[in-house]
């Protein structure tokens, strides 16, 4: 890709609030020097404005401004991030098609995409609280075209992912401890588990409260 088009590509207004260029960014590509560029242009285009303007738009709305702290990957990108994991920490390709690289379509041909996200509004609630459990509960009860989260414990970042499958089960996981139960990670819910349904209003009123002051 040339310089112009690598350009036009950036300008690509993926939704109200959102160009194509600052999903762009990747710290490996940039110490690896590998180009963080999509081999299907307009597939990449297709999923990430699904993503934005069905899940980050929405959030972006009531919770104010993000940040994109990563999200496509080229495959070879990624790839160079799942052969050294212990320093960058990625899944294979295969498990990162439709997720972080969003050119690529999964097995089941489905497109997708995910972005590592953080939410700037909920770092002072976060900090006292170390509750990462209210932002999750609130997306999970308000953006429903999620299908899966997971969280870290910096800024409680998380990945989000927008993807195509209707049946795919909607989860949200955690490497983060939750305060209410002391577990160290795993499952906040997913699909199937008995706190799955229903309103958790009572696990971030007190951020929404906090956020309205």
């Amino acid at each position: 890709m040339k310089v112009k088009e690598l350009e036009e590509l950036g300008r690509v207004r993926l939704s109200k609030n959102f160009l194509m260029r600052e999903f762009l960014y990747s710290e490996i590509s940039q110490i690896e020097g590998i180009p963080n560029i999509p081999d299907n242009p307009e597939l990449a285009i297709a999923a990430g404005k699904e993503l934005c303007e069905n899940v980050l738009e929405p959030i972006q709305d009531t919770l104010g401004r993000i940040s994109i702290r990563s999200a496509y990957r080229s495959c070879a990108v990624n790839g160079k991030g799942a052969e050294n994991q212990n320093q960058y920490n990625c899944s294979s390709n295969e498990a990162n098609y439709a997720r972080h690289i969003w050119d690529v379509r999964d097995k089941k041909s489905f497109m997708g995409a995910t972005a590592c996200i953080v939410v700037p509004s909920f770092i002072p609630y976060y900090e006292q609280t170390h509750d990462w459990t209210a932002l999750a509960w609130w997306i999970h009860d308000y953006i429903d075209a999620y299908s899966e989260m997971e969280f870290f414990s910096r800024y409680a970042a998380f990945n989000i992912s927008w993807h195509e499958d209707p049946d795919q089960p909607k989860k949200i996981y955690s490497y983060i401890e939750n305060p209410h139960t002391g577990k160290k990670s795993g499952y906040l819910t997913k699909e199937g588990m008995e706190n799955f349904p229903g309103s958790h209003e009572q696990f971030y009123q007190s951020f929404l409260e906090q956020l309205r002051r």
